[in-house]
Parts: C-alpha cells; sequence; structure tokens
C-alpha cells in the first residue's frame, strides 16, 4: 500500500521541518532529499512556501520531479497578490503564478487564496471578479470577523463560493487556544493564527480542514474526535477531502497527521496504513509523471 491508496489527502504545513530528523526522517537526512521522504508518506502538504515568496523555475522543475502523479500541492497564492489590494486588479499577476507552477500540472490543485482579516463583506464583489478571473478550482480562507458571525455577510460569503464551485477552507484552532501559556511555540502560534470559530464547509467534493493543535500530540485528542467523525463521513459522501494537521511548533506535526489517520481507521476500517518513511538509503516509489 502506498498514499496514493488513501481515499482522502493527508499532511502536514511543510515537508522540510529541521526538528524532523531523528524523529521522522532518518538522522542523517539532507535538505534536498526531504521532499521526496515526506512524499513517500504523505499525499498532500500545505503550499505555504508560496505565500511568501514565488519558486524559481528550477526549483518548481525540482518539485515536479520528487512529487508522486497522486500528491497534491495546495499552492497558495504569493501575498502580494491576495493583500495587495484590489483582488481583480491582480488576476495578470495571479495568472503568471499559475503558469509558473505548470509543471506540476493536476499536483497543484485546489489553489489557495488566503484573505487577510481586513478582508470583509464590502468586497465580496471583488472576490467574485477573481474567482471568475482564475477560472480553475479554488479554495478560499477568510478571516474577517463577520464571515464566522452566522449574518448575513456569512451566507452571501458562503453563496458566492458554493455557487462558484469554491471550497472554504476550514481552519480549526480550538485546541491552540484552550490553553494560557508561556510556552514560546503556543504563545508564536497563538499570535499569527485566527482565533475563529471553525466553519467545516463542502461545498465541493474536497473540504479543505487546516488542524492547529497543542505541541504534545496527546493534548490534542479530544479537539479531533469532531473531525474524524466528519472526515468520515465526508469520505462516506463520496468526497475527498484535504485534512492538514498542525502543532503549535509543527515539530510533532508528522506525528499529529498519522494519530489522525489512526483515528480515522478506527472509524472506517479498512483504510489502508500510512506507509513508513524509508530508512536512509532506501529507494522510493514515486510513481512520477
Amino acid at each position: 500500500m502506498t498514499s496514493a491508496d488513501l481515499p482522502y489527502y493527508l499532511g502536514c504545513p511543510s515537508w522540510s521541518d529541521a526538528a524532523w530528523r531523528g524523529s521522522f526522517y532518518p538522522a542523517d537526512t539532507q535538505a534536498s532529499d526531504t521532499l521526496g521522504l515526506y512524499a513517500s508518506a504523505f499525499n498532500a502538504v500545505e503550499g505555504n512556501t508560496t505565500f511568501y515568496a514565488w519558486p524559481a523555475a528550477a526549483t518548481v522543475t525540482r518539485w515536479a520531479e520528487e512529487m508522486p502523479a497522486h500528491f497534491r500541492f495546495t499552492a497558495k497564492f504569493p501575498r502580494d497578490i491576495s493583500h495587495g489590494g484590489e483582488l481583480a486588479s491582480q488576476l495578470e499577476l495571479a495568472h503568471q503564478f499559475l503558469r509558473s507552477l505548470d509543471p506540476l500540472g493536476e499536483r497543484v490543485s485546489p489553489v489557495w487564496l488566503q484573505l487577510s482579516a481586513s478582508f470583509g463583506p464590502s468586497r465580496l464583489a471583488d472576490l467574485a471578479l477573481f474567482i471568475e478571473g482564475v477560472s480553475r478550482p479554488l479554495a478560499v480562507e477568510v478571516r474577517h470577523p463577520a464571515f464566522f458571525s452566522k449574518g448575513s455577510e456569512e451566507r452571501a460569503l458562503n453563496r458566492l463560493l458554493r455557487d462558484s464551485g469554491t471550497e472554504r477552507i476550514c481552519m480549526d484552532t480550538r485546541a491552540l487556544f484552550s490553553v494560557t501559556s508561556t510556552n514560546p511555540g503556543i504563545l508564536h502560534a497563538q499570535a499569527m493564527k485566527p482565533r475563529v470559530p471553525p466553519r467545516p464547509a463542502a461545498f465541493t467534493d474536497r473540504p479543505q480542514v487546516r488542524f492547529v493543535g497543542l505541541p504534545r500530540v496527546i493534548d490534542n485528542e479530544p479537539f479531533l474526535d469532531p473531525w474524524v467523525a466528519k472526515v468520515a463521513e465526508w469520505i462516506e459522501e463520496g468526497r475527498r477531502p484535504y485534512v492538514f494537521m498542525h502543532t503549535a511548533d509543527n515539530h510533532e506535526a508528522h506525528a499529529q497527521a498519522r494519530r489522525f489517520h489512526e483515528r480515522l481507521t478506527e472509524r472506517l476500517p479498512g483504510l489502508p496504513a500510512l506507509p513508513p518513511v524509508p530508512a536512509a538509503g532506501a529507494p522510493t516509489q514515486m510513481g512520477l509523471l
């Protein structure tokens, strides 16, 4: 069995955390080898790296060589597009960005658009123009309080996304904000992540979930319960959800993802086990295009 056999996509916020050496990766793993090893164990990764910087052409080519055909890379539009003023005026830049990812083909699906907390209901028409102009599968993450009010503004957003075949990314930070702590990793994550209620939308056949937990996997157990039930429900409906597991410092994100899969297997017996990361020097079966 490989991660290609999973009925859903599972991954972490990145593949290159140095703290994973010796716990997830072999201790002697080189940075250049981490993507291939990661992709042998998980079938998706958040594309946060593209939010902060456009990848060089040589980098995208290397990713295409190392990502299996079944792998999914949810690339984020760079912040100079998503946070650069009117979205509709950024469409040409958005198309340039998407063209730069062409070597990855269908592995970039959906593309993520992370909007700032200042992007509110008055800009929904702008969002609609952007979605229409991009004309490919998108998932949108909103942070403005009005979009979590259960009022007319949130209903208008949901209608726009549902009618355009766009998914609403659900971020669940309840575990992260369940504690008062002096732990630097927790404090940093609490400062960076929005404290908004989860919205487990399924406007398409590819629901998107970002779970942000505490540093220790065991402390997140109670907060996994609703997601085990919801993801199992989506799979049984014939959807193929995307689930990304974070911990506050992400040092145990890989273990959190594996724990989620263990819990899901208890709910859906017969799911294949996640493959282990190969030992140092062992070949990986990439199934490349």
